[in-house]
């Protein structure tokens, strides 16, 4: 192995934005500390040839590479936490059909060694129509649902997490009283309990599938990055997907957009668009507790007023 010149301080600019949303804490900044000389050895390790890193990921760093044969890579090194603990079992399960393809991995330090997607453009920035975007996107949902699970433990559970959600959200609603429509809310606590569990089948979910984790890629023509991968109902999966690609709510009606567009997903993945809806009314009044829990009650109110109308499609 060629011995590797020093890394430049180029390579850590204080304006990622992993800087700013890890250095909150005192232990992510321990990490950030640490983040020159993790970055070093994986360098040394792997044989790599760092490119200046991309101003993308909130919670990791991530740039291109060079491998020792040539070839072009990603390389990832993420601040450990709980949603970032399985992006490696699935992608492996994955193996490219629909994602990006893992190529090494260190588990200590939270590190990734991944294809490079080029040209890199996100789903979102694409030209083509609001449709054929989710029909895109909703080809590579179904590659990634068709991969077998992996073993027991590796992923958590979609029944599981989401039971966590509807504890914190009454929480948060009992401690911080926002003012929000107590009836909405606990229907979005009602669904976050009884989806998961009425589930018909389980898959490996992306778990934050939107837009801008949809590259354009030369291997295949777009290929999903990102994952905070769970195992369960694939209802769970789309909305994030139908709620940014040509905002629906940016719209002056936006209920027909949006049930036209639940139609047009669901069709193409199998799945009943009651369901998909009535998914996306729970992942919004969660978002809106978050929100209120964060300092920002009137972005949980406009969130709940979304929730509103995604339930009324859902019919519940």
């Amino acid at each position: 192995m060629a011995r590797q010149a020093p890394l430049s301080a180029d390579l850590f600019p204080a304006d990622l934005p992993v800087y700013a949303t890890v250095g909150r804490t005192a232990s992510g900044r321990a990490w950030l500390d640490a983040l020159p000389a993790t970055v070093r050895a994986l360098q040394e390790e792997w044989d790599l040839r760092l490119g200046a890193p991309l101003h993308g990921g909130s919670c990791s760093w991530v740039a291109p590479v060079e491998l020792p044969d040539g070839g072009a890579a990603v390389l990832k090194v993420t601040w450990p936490h709980r949603e970032a603990a399985g992006e490696a079992a699935a992608l492996r399960a994955w193996d490219g059909d629909g994602a990006v393809r893992l190529l090494r991995h260190d588990r200590e330090r939270y590190a990734l060694l991944i294809e490079r997607c080029a040209p890199g453009e996100e789903l979102d920035d694409s030209d083509l129509p609001p449709d054929e975007r989710l029909l895109l996107a909703a080809g590579l949902l179904r590659g990634l649902w068709s991969a077998p699970a992996p073993p027991d433990g590796e992923l958590e559970r979609v029944a599981d997490v989401c039971g966590e959600w509807a504890d914190t959200v009454e929480e948060r609603m009992a401690r911080l009283r926002p003012g929000y429509d107590p009836g909405l809310v606990r229907l979005g606590v009602r669904l976050l309990r009884e989806l998961p569990a009425t589930a018909t089948r389980e898959v490996v979910v992306h778990g934050d599938f939107n837009p801008g984790n949809v590259l354009s890629a030369r291997r295949r023509p777009w290929l999903a990055i990102d994952p905070k991968p769970m195992v369960g109902d694939p209802g769970y999966d789309p909305w994030p997907l139908l709620e940014q690609i040509d905002d629906p709510f940016e719209h002056p009606e936006p209920r027909p957009v949006l049930r036209d567009r639940f139609a047009l997903v669901a069709d193409a993945l199998g799945e009943d668009p009651a369901r998909l809806s009535a998914w996306a009314a729970a992942r919004t009044v969660e978002n809106a507790l978050w929100c209120a829990d964060h300092g920002d009650v009137p972005d949980g109110a406009e969130e709940l007023e979304v929730a509103a109308v995604l339930a009324s499609l859902a019919g519940v």
